[in-house]
């Protein structure tokens, strides 16, 4: 009997965008290759045109107002959820990690534990960061005066270069827990875990167009976005490396006042993150309320 092991042929996998909850192609037909640590070839990545952008853009702000007007419970839970997905999918991701930044699959196996570990922690922060950063505010009169967050809108976030899967989720997920929208240009060497985690995304509860994953070049995917007039704010973390990218994205961004966040150091992206990148694309609204008058003593409350 002839060994059948030995004429059987692999399936590679087909990488796609992830835009409105759907898998398209790039609209312009073009790919890239993408190579490991040692330059070996894994796949072929979507090359993410001006027009792929666009799209997403599009569908984010068409998914804003259902997501942000869910409550902060209702994200928690979806969230909590994505991390489910997540955990069943490990072997996946760390083989996709351990190819992306050269690690071992031990090391790998750790930075996916880790990112499935800072889902669950802003999963657990959508309910409680308006106590954080909200509150009520002491006037001079017959006044409640009282301040809430609120979401700043549609987010284009530039995933970090360094770390595939772990840094990519780490300004991601601050973003959709806060209730607004993201466009993620991915890795552009190591987009793979991103785009994988698109598919997580579909098959969880996360309603199509809250993220929206695009591979590429960076510097040619980015310029469109900062300039875009319907994106509320940018994550410049993908930009660290290019401080002249950073300030050319900074002064188009400038365009409509969007939100941005600049580049900052991260030595260990599995340290406790802090609130920061939450509070980062948050707006406050205040509201005042008259007090009124308890019974005939005139007192108030």
């Amino acid at each position: 009997m002839s060994d059948r092991s030995n004429e059987r042929l692999s399936v590679f996998k087909t990488y796609k965008l992830y835009v409105g909850g759907k898998f398209p192609r790039s609209e312009s037909g073009r790919v890239y290759e993408v190579s490991d640590s040692k330059g070996n070839w894994l796949a072929n990545a979507p090359l993410s045109s001006r027009k792929d952008a666009r799209d997403a853009v599009v569908a984010a702000r068409k998914a804003f107002g259902g997501w942000s007007g869910a409550t902060a419970y209702n994200r928690g839970q979806v969230l909590y959820r994505v991390a489910e997905m997540l955990e069943g999918r490990k072997t996946q991701f760390v083989r996709e990690v351990a190819d992306a930044e050269g690690l071992s699959k031990s090391k790998a196996a750790d930075q996916v534990d880790a990112t499935i570990d800072r889902w669950v922690w802003y999963a657990g922060w959508t309910d409680k960061i308006a106590q954080v950063v909200g509150g009520g505010n002491p006037v001079a009169g017959p006044f409640f005066n009282l301040s809430s967050p609120e979401p700043t809108g549609v987010v284009a976030v530039l995933a970090p270069q360094e770390s595939s899967f772990l840094g990519l989720v780490s300004v991601l997920a601050p973003v959709i827990a806060t209730g607004n929208t993201a466009v993620v240009v991915a890795s552009e060497n190591s987009p793979l875990p991103a785009l994988s985690l698109g598919e997580v995304l579909a098959t969880s509860d996360v309603p199509g167009g809250v993220v929206n994953v695009l591979s590429g070049r960076t510097a040619e995917l980015a310029a469109p976005l900062a300039a875009h007039q319907d994106v509320n704010a940018i994550d410049l973390a993908g930009a660290g490396a290019d401080e002249a990218l950073a300030k050319e994205l900074e002064i188009a961004a400038a365009d409509n006042l969007k939100r941005v966040l600049r580049p900052q150091p991260v030595d260990n992206w599995a340290a406790t993150p802090g609130i920061d990148r939450m509070t980062a694309f948050l707006e406050t609204k205040t509201v005042w309320h008259p007090t009124g008058s308890l019974g005939a003593s005139g007192s108030s409350y």
